[in-house]
């Protein structure tokens, strides 16, 4: 009776012993698994506190991926590590640790410093689809080498008959190759083939040299617009201080001005420079490009404009343009220039000189009726002094006249229809705007909006400066 209820008792508790087995052989696994989960989780870690680190040594990109090298050397127990970036149709070395035999170089010198080495292997080119390392990335396949000195495709290294075993990943994002990862000389068993255990290691391990390859992408992307931002900034202090902070006050008349950027800094720039007590020069320029080209080279001519018209030289403006294009054709390259219009402004007997250099036309407004000047000149810097001439006019400022200098922003705004804005239609607003009276920037206003109003996207830097004659002392 009591071997029954034995019996009885052991064929009830079975299936919960067996239940319990089973959960505690699970409970094993899933602590094994939180084991490797937690070292993989460090390395990670670890991993990624060295690519900083090298990041922020003096090497920058390249400490990191020699970190990423000797990380990757550590945890194969490789001798020695090269990671190659896919270039074009090549590979080339973008990190490297120990002595790295894969070089077609004999000097030994090499090897006697890490970046003597580096240097070396950087130059070299490797052919997508020639010897071992071109064939594996054509073929994007992983590979086990046990004994490379028995391999004929290392017999282009001139040192290949001392390899020892070398096994090499491709590095794959989104099923394009990016590079590969190559391992050199097993350091836990000399002269022995690298295992399977090491093979694996190094398939799981390129995975993190493809993090480091992502994150230094985007590192690099955020140094070039950190880059671009610092010397946007920079170009940006520059113009405004190519601009006048104030507007002159030179009696009858009356000076204002106004320019819009169709980019981050302007091509465009004006300026007002008093050569005596009686003569104002104003000048406007439009350089050839945009951006921060455009503005280097305006902040030249503002240079060499303000240099000879405060010489004490000053004669005629002809020769001020003579001499400014002089000096440009000699410090700017072929396909870079700027045009320029002057105004010579003298307040003793209202009159103006007006001279150009490839600038639009100056249109005056006199007496409810438009006129156009244009007198010859070619773009600074474009022709050798020899062949460069520019001529002047010469008008009278009547009371109530006024005179507008624009740079071709204005003219050549497109609609959706791509019809440019024109010029008949700028002077007719012009003159709509003079008509309707007002101070010079009230006239700028009106003329601006028109135009903004017409164009769909502005495209080109626009600036316009405005003379009037007011007819009081």
């Amino acid at each position: 009776m009591t071997a029954g209820i034995i019996i009885f008792l052991v064929i009830l508790l079975l299936p919960v012993t067996l239940t319990a087995v089973h959960y505690f052989r699970r409970t094993i696994e899933l602590g094994r698994a939180l084991d490797r989960a937690n070292e993989r989780r460090r390395e990670i870690t670890n991993f990624l506190s060295r690519f900083s680190t090298g990041l922020q040594e003096e090497d920058g990109v390249e400490g990191a991926m020699h970190a990423a090298a000797r990380h990757v050397a550590e945890q194969t127990d490789a001798e020695s590590v090269a990671i190659y970036e896919v270039s074009g149709n090549e590979l080339r070395v973008i990190g490297v640790c120990g002595t790295y035999p894969l070089i077609h170089s004999s000097n030994q010198l090499l090897f006697s410093r890490h970046h003597h080495l580096f240097e070396a292997l950087r130059r070299e080119e490797i052919p997508i689809g020639r010897g071992f390392l071109g064939g594996l990335a054509t073929t994007r396949q992983a590979e086990l080498v046990p004994d490379a000195s028995a391999d004929p495709r290392f017999t282009e290294y001139p040192d290949f008959a001392n390899f020892g075993s070398v096994m090499a990943i491709p590095l794959l994002r989104e099923g394009i190759l990016v590079g590969v990862v190559c391992a050199a000389t097993n350091r836990l068993r000399p002269g022995s083939p690298f295992s399977e255990a090491q093979f694996e290691r190094l398939r799981l391990l390129s995975g993190q040299v493809q993090m480091v390859q992502n994150l230094i992408k985007v590192y690099s992307e955020i140094s070039e617009r950190e880059r671009i931002d610092q010397e946007l900034d920079f170009a940006r202090h520059l113009q405004q201080s190519l601009l006048p902070p104030a507007f002159p006050a030179w009696d009858q008349f009356s000076i204002d001005a106004y320019t819009r950027s169709a980019k981050e800094v302007n091509g465009d720039f004006y300026d007002f420079v008093e050569i005596d007590d009686d003569r104002l020069l104003i000048i406007i320029g439009d350089a050839s490009g945009k951006g921060i080209p455009a503005c280097m080279l305006t902040a030249m001519t503002r240079s060499y404009a303000r240099c000879f018209a405060a010489a004490g030289s000053f004669t005629t403006l002809s020769d001020f343009l003579r001499k400014i294009n002089e000096k440009l054709f000699q410090d700017t390259d072929a396909d870079r220039f700027i045009t320029l219009g002057c105004c010579l402004l003298s307040r003793k007997n209202s009159l103006l000189e007006f001279g150009r250099a490839g600038h639009t036309d100056l249109v005056s407004y006199v007496h409810g009726h438009i006129r156009t000047f244009s007198p010859a000149g070619t773009g600074l810097g474009i022709l050798p002094d020899d062949f460069a001439n520019f001529d002047t006019i010469c008008l009278a400022i009547e009371p109530g006249s006024s005179v507008m200098m624009y740079s071709d922003g204005l003219s050549e705004a497109l609609n959706k229809e791509q019809e440019e804005f024109g010029l008949a239609r700028l002077t007719e607003v012009f003159k709509a705007s003079c008509e309707v009276g007002g101070t010079p920037q009230a006239v700028i206003n009106r003329v601006m909006d028109s135009v903004i109003t017409y164009e769909v996207e502005q495209n080109d830097d626009q600036t316009i400066v405005l003379i009037r004659h007011t007819g009081r002392r």
